[in-house]
């Protein structure tokens, strides 16, 4: 376990990131660039999973661990741990979590992607939340807690080739609606397809980027709409961003959108069902917010900012409309070392003697200490 020698700094950790998830969605890429930062920090970096669509997206520096069936993968996962002599094992969405409190002889953390769950989280001695509405649900949780925000994930290059724009095919005067989501019935995108079938004008494309088990459905659903394009999973997102004209994240529950601080890090205009993390990131002129599950609503907001885009001039090919977000409390290096700063509280017991803390202040995240 960690020592640190008598007058020198904190001595790098041995993490374990550990996702059971078989998706490449927000989740995840979470968990890889959160690998990756701690990696860069000079941290001894290790990610566990079960698939191969998550191996090939592992970051340089961080080393990979398989462990592809579900069968005796507890006892796996902790001899995993003593091996490597891990610090720390943080899980990322619900099976991790679980396996991850099932460890012993290292700090157990759980990121609440999805939100807290008894039955997986109630056994680690710290959580991550994303937002202070999760931190406010923890109820009877006996551990530690820390609100640290998400982050837009580092961008990636862009992929070799034609860009989105060339790839559909469009005009310059052409509305290019985009959403990038996990295509099942939480995110929503069936009332998307919905909205813009219902209300979009002729020069209206919308690329639905993701996959997942709704995918047939959905291109069911949109009935081969000419202007309803599924593209599946992109590792370039901030590329495909550039190329959009406005941004819609129809979910029907989100705790807080990794794509949507993506949207809003490349100045999109954004139109948004009302769910935790949307009233959460958005709050000004340049996006709307529209009642989750409500159709009519969702497409009389596609319209409207359809109709108040200022298109380029057919032959013309200026930049794109682009607005302006605070992004101050979403920084990746500030949320990077919060946590840091959570395993280490966690490792020495020290910071966590007190009662549940609240602040006062809106812009400091809420901490609450083990019971």
């Amino acid at each position: 376990m960690l020592t640190t020698p008598p007058g020198l700094g904190p001595s790098p950790l041995t993490i374990f990131h550990v996702v059971f998830s078989r998706g490449r969605s927000s989740a995840e890429r979470h968990a890889l660039d959160l690998a990756e930062a701690q990696a860069v920090a000079g941290h001894a970096v290790h990610v566990v999973g079960s698939g191969a669509r998550l191996r090939r997206s592992v970051p340089q520096g961080v080393t990979w661990h398989a462990l592809p069936f579900p069968l005796l993968r507890d006892a796996r996962l902790h001899a995993l741990l003593r091996r490597h002599q891990a610090d720390v094992c943080h899980g990322h969405l619900g099976p991790a979590c679980k396996a991850v409190s099932r460890c012993d002889g290292v700090v157990r953390v759980g990121t609440l992607h999805q939100g807290f769950e008894p039955s997986r989280h109630e056994l680690l001695d710290g959580v991550v939340c994303l937002n202070r509405d999760q931190w406010h649900t923890l109820g009877t949780y006996l551990g530690a807690a820390r609100v640290v925000p998400p982050w837009a994930p580092r961008p990636r290059a862009a992929r070799p080739g034609p860009g989105l724009r060339e790839r559909l095919k469009l005009a310059e005067d052409q509305v290019l609606i985009g959403t990038v989501a996990r295509l099942t019935r939480s995110k929503g995108v069936d009332l998307l397809i919905r909205a813009f079938m219902q209300s979009a004008p002729g020069h209206a494309v919308l690329a639905i980027i993701g996959e997942g088990r709704q995918a047939r459905a959905l291109k069911r659903l949109a009935d081969d709409h000419p202007g309803i394009h599924f593209l599946g999973h992109r590792d370039d997102i901030d590329a495909a961003l550039e190329d959009m004209d406005l941004f819609v994240s129809p979910s029907r529950e989100e705790d807080l959108s990794l794509t949507l601080l993506e949207a809003m890090r490349a100045g999109l205009p954004i139109v948004a069902t009302r769910t935790q993390g949307a009233r959460q990131l958005l709050s000004d002129a340049h996006s709307t917010l529209v009642p989750i599950g409500d159709v009519p609503a969702l497409s009389a907001a596609l319209l409207a900012r359809i109709r108040g885009l200022r298109m380029p001039m057919p032959g013309l090919r200026p930049a794109r409309e682009r607005v302006t977000y605070d992004l101050g409390l979403y920084e990746r290096d500030a949320a990077v070392a919060r946590i840091e700063s959570f395993y280490r509280a966690l490792i020495s017991g020290g910071a966590w003697q007190s009662k549940r803390l609240m602040p006062s202040g809106s812009s400091v995240p809420p901490e609450r200490s083990a019971r």
